[in-house]
């Protein structure tokens, strides 16, 4: 588990919480894509909401997704989303 506070994991990680409107619209973006990822909800993992405040400089901005190649997006549009999984796919 530790591997998922890592800013080189080996799959996309999004770090969010249940309740989130941007963070329900991230994973449908992703399920839309069809891209796997790891689902870490920072209000039940303490370790993973650490972790989004260190990579957001104190602030618990959810969705905060880390992608392999060590990139991050904090809060990204639908359109900012699909440019990096498509950027992802291309690379694949």
């Amino acid at each position: 588990m530790n591997e998922l506070y890592t800013l080189q994991p080996s799959q996309i990680v999004l770090y969010g919480v249940t309740w989130c409107g941007d963070c329900r619209r991230a994973r449908r973006v992703l399920a839309e894509m069809k891209v796997s990822y790891l689902d870490i909800d920072i209000d039940a993992d303490q370790q993973g909401e650490a972790f989004v405040k260190q990579i957001n400089r104190g602030s618990r901005s959810v969705p905060t997704i880390v992608f392999p190649d060590g990139s991050t997006l904090t809060e990204p549009d639908n359109v900012t989303l699909a440019n990096k999984l498509n950027t992802i796919k291309q690379t694949a």
